[in-house]
């Protein structure tokens, strides 16, 4: 029993040291083409607590595995195909956000948000197919939840499990066409600002574990009895609002924060902050305010009476400026560059630039990361998304086909390297080995964490 515990202690504690937090990272960073040949691949994710997979969204409706425990990764089985009830002719349509349940482990669970034919969103659970952890079983379907859409754009697509809450968040356009202005958009509002009977424009928050709604099969989430408008005039599933197009976000999984990238009207590209204690209903400003400038083009009723926020982050995709569209990006929490932790990576899709910054109430350590992340005698464009494996290291997906992971650039990685902690990171050390010792599963654990 000694022995076993002295393992247990070095292999938990060799892993969670290397994974506390550094900030100004200084090492020489460059990316790997890890897969290839993808049709218009859209994210990329893991399952919790799996250490040998990713998983790749094609956006025409099928969901790819990459085994990353091989050198180099190898491109294998399709896990899901939905393709024959995905409309994906739409540029901005298709299969869109993929999460994996938090207790996957046990109930097989994950969930989709996809555009159907008509071009509504839906938002549905899967279950992988028992024993067979490379396939899902299409047939297994859950509706969640169906949101109309006027038009073909501003989809958003993005959803995760909060870190911290275990509650699913929805990321929501705010409808499309243009201006938020039109068929299917509230006069005088726009959907962004209409916060009744109204779910474009949004960030939603749900609990897919419980049913509030028994008597509609495809309604089948629970309200958050913490969400913001619960109580009050205010759609219930809303936790922020304001968004034109929050195309890609992200938590913070140290932290627990969410960064959103929020796609401009055609002058000003944001990245949006909502701190981890936040108790939701921020009003991010559109269509009063694109990035952190008023929005004249259309008159828009009641701006003066919110409270708008602005963004950590803007810049300008007016003409003649090559950028166009943000992609919201990832903070890197992995262990091959410790010192790189805390730093946020996102991207345009024009321009095909990467920035990163870092974020501790004010932004710093801005830099351009382009020339420096194209691979050798390569360049990364259309950038779609960025994505996290269980290790935390980062991936970057580029709509041509490709997907790329950062790493170090010769350096050796850090990944396994025992590191000394501060005083204040032992507590957290000790609940590991406890937990260890008292029968938690090792990989539970590590995925709890995930550096």
């Amino acid at each position: 029993m000694q022995h076993r515990f002295a393992m247990t202690f070095f292999g938990v504690a060799s892993f969670c040291l290397a994974c506390l937090p550094a900030s100004g990272g200084t090492t020489p960073l460059t990316t790997e083409l890890v897969a290839t040949g993808l049709t218009n691949p859209l994210y990329v994710t893991h399952v919790p607590g799996d250490f040998t997979r990713v998983f790749i969204v094609e956006q025409p409706g099928r969901i790819r595995i990459l085994d990353i425990s091989q050198n180099p990764p190898v491109l294998g089985a399709t896990f899901l195909d939905i393709s024959s009830i995905v409309q994906s002719s739409g540029f901005e349509q298709g299969l869109l956000g993929l999460a994996f349940h938090p207790n996957y482990a046990i109930n097989r669970f994950f969930y989709v948000n996809y555009t159907r034919a008509g071009g509504d969103t839906v938002v549905s659970r899967f279950e992988m197919t028992a024993g067979m952890p490379n396939d899902a079983d299409e047939a297994s379907e859950q509706i969640v939840m169906t949101i109309s859409q006027p038009q073909s754009n501003h989809n958003g697509g993005w959803i995760a499990f909060g870190p911290n809450d275990d509650l699913l968040y929805i990321g929501m356009g705010d409808g499309g066409a243009g201006d938020d202005f039109g068929t299917g958009h509230t006069s005088g509002t726009g959907n962004g600002q209409d916060i009744t009977n109204n779910l474009l424009g949004k960030m939603l928050r749900i609990d897919v574990d419980s049913d509030d709604f028994p008597g509609d099969p495809n309604v089948n989430y629970a309200i958050p009895a913490s969400n913001p408008f619960v109580g009050i005039t205010g759609d219930d599933e809303i936790w922020a609002y304001g968004l034109r197009n929050p195309w890609r976000n992200g938590f913070d999984r140290a932290t627990g924060d969410l960064y959103m990238g929020d796609v401009g009207q055609g002058d000003w590209e944001e990245i949006d902050f909502q701190p981890a204690n936040s108790s939701g209903g921020e009003n991010w400003g559109w269509r009063c305010r694109e990035g952190a400038h008023d929005f004249t083009t259309v008159a828009t009723t009641g701006c003066a009476q919110q409270v708008l926020l602005d963004p950590i982050h803007e810049f300008s995709s007016a003409f003649p400026n090559s950028e166009c569209s943000v992609t919201g990006g990832e903070v890197y929490r992995g262990c091959a560059m410790p010192d790189m932790h805390g730093t946020y990576f996102f991207a345009d899709w024009c321009s095909s630039e990467i920035w990163s910054f870092e974020y501790t109430g004010t932004v710093t350590n801005f830099q351009n990361r382009t020339v420096e992340l194209d691979p050798p005698g390569q360049s990364i464009f259309n950038i779609t998304s960025f994505g996290l494996d269980a290790e935390g290291e980062m991936y970057i997906c580029a709509q041509g086909g490709d997907v790329f992971r950062i790493i170090p650039d010769g350096v050796p990685s850090q990944c396994g390297v025992p590191a000394i902690p501060a005083v204040s990171d032992w507590g957290a050390v000790v609940m590991v080995l406890l937990l260890t010792v008292s029968g938690t599963l090792v990989i539970r654990k590590r995925a709890a964490t995930e550096c």
